[in-house]
């Protein structure tokens, strides 16, 4: 989707200029910053760790900041989560900052106090406010309380140092601790530490105040500061803006940006949030102060980043997640190869949806991600020749993993371009970085030569008179019918039908299945419903939602000096033009299958277009004047002009040899032709990289 820009023969130099903080250079303006992988809360996994810090180091990453580290006990985000509290803690963070260092990175330890959003019963806050996202009441801190703490973010920074960190973050945003103080909405106390600004804002001060007088002034302070809450009662930018002129002065070397709260009810990182949406606070803060500032939040191409530090807007970006689904992001930028960046989707499936089940992180299109360890790509003993049937996510997976190990690989297709359901996916209002995957996978088969047959269907026959020594079959799925009257009428059309562009669906509308199928077609509808025919060339440009649009939709603020508290207005939602049913047999509440957190965003999505959710539904037949359904026992009709089949999928595995057979290759099979049950990408490019790493 970006395209590189040149200037004075480099491709991104604002970049790749280094920055100088005076005691310490950074060697570009990337900067890696904090996700939780959960490899931080075990000891015994900070091997895992250092080599995942390492890949992005050697990736080509300016600075990298660790997941969240907690200065003591009552600050964990989960029970026995990572802590740096004594000196024997030091010896296994050596292990990240030796590593990372070895390449010329500088690396920040990220001191995180959950406050109210611990998952333990330790925690405690300002007030003893309970949170939406935590089951555990806060114990209001007493002063004393609160003085330990401060000196406990000072005694884990002297760590850091000891540990060979070159500074530590001060997480102050996102609603935890740090933040629950600096916010009226979380803040009642009526103490110095509570009440107006200057008192709420007291306990990050005298802890900026205290990290920098216990680790000197050579040693890098970042805090991320809370730029836009998007809560109610939350701060302005006037707040902001002060608050970041007192931390300059405090001592902080560089202002991180965080954005929204975890209990906002404002996508700030999900697909659909349109790149770069909320850089336009961090230029508010930059134009205050002196020190860097660095702007983060849906910042996934080099483009982007670039065009953010060329317009002075920022002199530092971030991106967090993007490293995850690409290690070789920088390193990719710099040589001009941005069209093998392995680009995150913002899907949140392996990473945060992880993290908050309390799973090890990863990436959905990249699943060796802080697996370095456990999955290594090493050439093959002996080189093969291998088949791939099938250019779904599994199959291209599958091939391009093949083919980085040394074999030689075919990859046969029977559509007329790769991609399989990511097709369907990409044309979904809001998920237009789908359409990177596919690039993503096109261009890396075509770089390692990767021999691409497309409009090829492959039968048995033909397998026989081919030679390979591996067939490996990822033919996927095909829409699930239903056996009942009517379902072959001409206005019954399944979701691959219309998602396709191959049939167009009428103004009255009944979704059959509410899965997360079911909503993307809602969404689909609801918003124009409409496949360009140039959706498939290689060089199409999808529309996606502006900023403002985007903002007018949620109830953002779009003032970069809001006034407003929060940075909440109220929304204006674009109702569809479509009259829409989204049916389930299910009398559970909708969406109970969508993902942890970004199913709230779809949910909401659909709420807004006036979509029609009826749950309990028997389907009865299909008629020329619509859909006769049974809800709680009384059968009524669906005046409706089209039905989409959103009712599951079946798995196309004819390829695979029957019992008895004696086929001259060795099969195997993957992603959806393996299992269409509960079928998502991140296990079918799982699926495929691991045979890849096999064969």
């Amino acid at each position: 989707m970006d395209q590189p820009v040149h200037h004075d023969g480099l491709t991104y130099p604002h970049l790749f200029r280094p920055l100088d903080l005076g005691f310490v250079a950074l060697k570009n303006r990337i900067v890696m910053g904090s996700i939780h992988t959960g490899l931080e809360d075990r000891f015994y996994h900070y091997g895992k760790l250092a080599r995942y810090f390492e890949a992005r180091a050697k990736g080509g990453v300016g600075l990298i900041i660790t997941g969240g580290i907690s200065p003591n006990k009552e600050g964990w985000l989960t029970p026995l989560g990572g802590t740096l509290n004594t000196t024997a803690d030091t010896v296994h963070h050596r292990r990240v900052t030796r590593a990372v260092h070895k390449h010329g990175t500088k690396i920040l330890l990220q001191i995180l106090h959950s406050g109210r959003y611990g998952y333990h019963p330790f925690v405690v806050a300002p007030s003893p406010i309970k949170s939406l996202i935590s089951p555990f009441k806060p114990r209001q801190m007493s002063i004393k309380n609160i003085r330990a703490t401060i000196q406990d973010f000072a005694h884990t920074a002297q760590l850091a140092k000891k540990s060979g960190y070159d500074g530590v973050e001060i997480m102050g945003s996102e609603g935890y601790l740090i933040n629950q103080f600096l916010s009226a909405r979380t803040n009642h106390r009526n103490d110095e530490y509570g009440g107006s600004l200057d008192n709420r804002a007291r306990f990050a001060l005298e802890i900026v105040h205290a990290v920098r007088e216990a680790i000197g002034r050579e040693f890098i302070i970042s805090f991320r500061l809370s730029m836009a809450e998007f809560v109610e009662h939350g701060a302005t930018m006037s707040d902001v803006i002060m608050l970041a002129k007192w931390l300059e002065q405090a001592g902080a070397t560089l202002i991180n940006t965080g954005i929204g709260w975890h209990e906002a009810r404002i996508p700030t990182i999900v697909t659909a949030v349109p790149r770069a949406s909320f850089v336009r606070y961090t230029q508010a803060v930059k134009e205050v102060v002196s020190i860097p500032v660095i702007a983060a939040n849906r910042i996934n191409m080099p483009t982007t980043a670039e065009a953010i530090l060329a317009n002075g807007q920022a002199d530092m970006v971030q991106m967090a997640r993007p490293f995850l689904a690409d290690s070789e992001w920088a390193n990719k930028a710099k040589e001009n190869k941005d069209r093998l960046i392995n680009t995150c989707i913002g899907c949140n499936q392996a990473c945060l949806d992880h993290t908050f089940s309390g799973q090890r992180a990863s990436c959905l299109v990249n699943p060796l991600a802080c697996h370095e360890t456990e999955y290594v790509i090493k050439p093959a003993k002996k080189a093969k020749k291998i088949a791939v049937i099938g250019g779904g996510v599994a199959g291209m997976m599958a091939a391009l993993t093949a083919s980085q190990r040394g074999h030689k690989v075919s990859l046969f297709e029977a559509k007329e371009v790769l991609g399989g359901q990511f097709n369907y996916a990409k044309v979904i209002p809001g998920k237009e970085e789908f359409f990177e995957t596919i690039r993503y996978f096109r261009e890396q088969l075509a770089y390692h030569q990767v021999d691409i047959q497309l409009e090829t269907k492959v039968t048995r026959q033909m397998l026989e008179k081919m030679v390979f020594d591996d067939v490996i079959v990822a033919t996927g799925v095909v829409p699930r019918s239903l056996q009942m009257a009517g379902v072959n009428l001409p206005h019954v059309i399944s979701y691959a039908q219309l998602l396709s562009g191959e049939k167009i669906a009428g103004e009255r509308v009944a979704i059959l299945g509410a899965g997360g199928i079911g909503f993307d077609v809602a969404e689909f509808l609801a918003h124009g419903g409409q496949v360009s025919k140039q959706v498939n060339d290689t060089d199409y440009e999808p529309v996606t939602q502006t900023t403002e649009a985007f903002f007018r939709q949620w109830g953002v603020d779009g003032e970069a000096n809001y006034t407003t508290q929060g940075g909440l207005i109220a929304p204006q939602y674009a109702k569809s033009c479509r009259q829409i049913y989204l049916l389930q047999r299910s009398e559970d509440g909708f969406g109970k299958t969508l993902n942890k957190t970004t199913g709230w965003v779809h949910k909401a999505t659909i709420k807004q277009a006036g979509v029609k959710q009826i749950g309990g539904v028997s389907y009865e037949r299909i008629t020329d004047e619509g859909l006769w359904i049974k809800v709680a026992g009384q059968s009524q009709l669906l005046r409706v002009d089209t039905v989409v089949l959103c009712v599951g999928q079946e798995s196309v595995n004819t390829l695979m040899p029957n019992v008895g057979d004696a086929p001259k290759a060795q099969y195997h099979i993957i992603g959806g032709a393996k299992k269409a049950e509960r079928l998502d990408a991140k296990r079918a490019i799982k699926e495929g990289f691991e045979i890849g790493l096999q064969v």
